[in-house]
């Protein structure tokens, strides 16, 4: 089996669509989540404002700007 090579980077256009599939996630999720205790609401909305700031971040590279 040898020479098998490692997956390519995912480029940046497959990670934008993952963090916004990721955020579409936790929206869906988290509410039933905070109902169950499982998380608090303020750490719910914390972490979705997190990613939200990374999509931005990611659209702004592929804008051709620098990350932050």
């Amino acid at each position: 089996m040898g020479d098998l090579l490692p997956p390519a980077a995912p480029d940046i256009n497959q990670q934008i669509a993952c963090v916004t599939r990721e955020i579409g996630m936790r929206r869906k999720v988290y509410p039933r989540w905070t109902d169950a205790g499982k998380i608090t609401k303020a750490k719910a909305d914390h972490d979705v404002a997190c990613m939200e700031q990374v999509l931005v971040t990611l659209q702004h590279v592929k804008q051709g700007g620098t990350a932050p």
